[in-house]
This record gives C-alpha cells, sequence and structure tokens, in this order.
C-alpha cells in the first residue's frame, strides 16, 4: 500500500471537492479513534479551514484524552485547525426524560446519541460554510453497515470509505498519529459500558475484510469453522444493514395517476 499517493489523492480530492461546493472547509468529530484522527488529519493536509468538535455524552474519561490529545497534536502540526467541545449530555438527558418508557430502549438511546452529534456538527458547518466530513470507513459503510442512519452516517462526503480499516492503520502510522490513539481498541462509543466494535459485532475488522473479499471473489473454497462463522457474521449483517447503505426507497407514481 502507497500511503503517501493515498494521501495526496485523498487531500486533493477533498480539496476539488470542497472548491466545487463553496466550501471554506471542513468540520470533523473527533471521538479518539483511529477513523477520526486520520480523517481531520487528511482534512488539515488541505490547508483550508478544519473545525475539530468533542462532543462528549456521558463519555469515558480515555476516550476524552484520546480526542483532546490528538487535537492538541493537530495544532500542532497544522495552523488551519480551530477547535471546541459542546458537552451535549445535558441535552442527551433532556431528551431521554422527555421519550416514553417504550421508545427508552438500550439501543435508540444509543443511536440518539449519534444523531444528536450529527445534528451538531451540522450547526457549525452551516455556521461556517463547511462541509461535514465522514469518518467511517469500508467494512463500515460499505460491509456490514455498522453506523447509525442519521447519525455518523449523516454526512457531506466521505474520504476514507474506500479504505479498510487495517488500511486506515497504515495510513496512522504514515502520520504518526498519537500512539494511544493507533493502539487505542476501536469502538463506537455508544454503549456505557465501553464495549468494543469487536465485541459487538463478534468479529475482528481484519476478519470482516477478509469476508467482504471473499464474498466479492465468488470464491467456494473450503472454510474453517471459524471462517464460516465470520463469513454468517458478515452476510448476516450486510443484509440485514442494506437500507443503510443505498438511498430511502420512494413510492413512484404511475404517470397516468399524474395527469
Amino acid at each position: 500500500m502507497n500511503c503517501e499517493a493515498i494521501r495526496l489523492h485523498i487531500v486533493d480530492w477533498l480539496k476539488t471537492y470542497a472548491g466545487a461546493a463553496g466550501s471554506k472547509g471542513f468540520v470533523v468529530g473527533i471521538s479518539g479513534g483511529i477513523d477520526s484522527a486520520v480523517t481531520s488529519a487528511l482534512c488539515a493536509d488541505t490547508g483550508l479551514k478544519v473545525m475539530c468538535l468533542n462532543m462528549p455524552i456521558r463519555q469515558s474519561h480515555p476516550e476524552l484524552s484520546r480526542s483532546q490529545e490528538h487535537i492538541d497534536w493537530l495544532k500542532q502540526k497544522y495552523g488551519n485547525i480551530t477547535s471546541g467541545t459542546v458537552e451535549l449530555t445535558p441535552v442527551f438527558d433532556c431528551l431521554e426524560t422527555a421519550l416514553p418508557e417504550d421508545a427508552r430502549t438500550f439501543l435508540s438511546l444509543a443511536n440518539s446519541r449519534a444523531r444528536l452529534r450529527m445534528t451538531t456538527l451540522y450547526a457549525f458547518a452551516g455556521a461556517g460554510d463547511l462541509l461535514v466530513a465522514g469518518t467511517g470507513n469500508k467494512i463500515e459503510d460499505f460491509g456490514i453497515g455498522f453506523f447509525t442512519k442519521y447519525g455518523d452516517g449523516g454526512v457531506d462526503l466521505s474520504p476514507i470509505a474506500d479504505l479498510y480499516k487495517t488500511d486506515v492503520y497504515k495510513l496512522a502510522d504514515h502520520y504518526k498519529i498519537p500512539e494511544s490513539i493507533r493502539k487505542a481498541q476501536p469502538t463506537d462509543g455508544l454503549f456505557a459500558d465501553n464495549r468494543t466494535d469487536e465485541d459487538q459485532i463478534g468479529a475482528s475488522y481484519p476478519e470482516l475484510e477478509w469476508a467482504m473479499e471473499y464474498v466479492h471473489s465468488g470464491s467456494h473454497s473450503e472454510l474453517s469453522d471459524r471462517q464460516k462463522k465470520v463469513l454468517h457474521i458478515y452476510v448476516m449483517r450486510h443484509r440485514a444493514n442494506r437500507h443503510k447503505m443505498e438511498m430511502p426507497p420512494f413510492c413512484r407514481i404511475p404517470d397516468e395517476y399524474k395527469k
């Protein structure tokens, strides 16, 4: 993998897209994870304005610490970074209280966190004439749909969506992203128990990448028991989350009804 060629390609793509959109730059939600770290570094390399937002909602201390460490690292390296912290815990508390009990399920509240953050990112984007840069990688965005619809999936453009998670780690090494972020276990940060992505999915990112490649290759080679399990996880999640990865369907009205 030619990390420098990929870096230059994405940076040029970002600059071209922002120029065509008449945008001044980008806003990125910084989670303390590898994807947002690499995305924000790529945006910073454009030379355009980059607003980095920390948006804690009952967040764990390690996640907050890594998020701030990365923002500090960006500011030391680049001169086009601004940042802010929007404490969304009180907003989330109000939403949770306002919802009836049957709407306050574990998963619905977790997804509500992501949607509050999306709303916040677009508030800053609208006020600053910025584009919301997504932080999803290829497995999350096109493999198993591991994102919240209209949450972290609600973005203007996706710089790293054609890179596997393992590719993102290689770019992070290339950038020399803070080691604490490169070594941290991937997590979406939506649950209070600090579960990792692998805990939720039941497979690691390298395993899921293998499954995605296997499906697209059309291979029928003999598989181990673990490979069969991983493949089942991938296929089931891809099918269940296909609605996230496609445009919403709409009811097409026959032309004769419109006359």
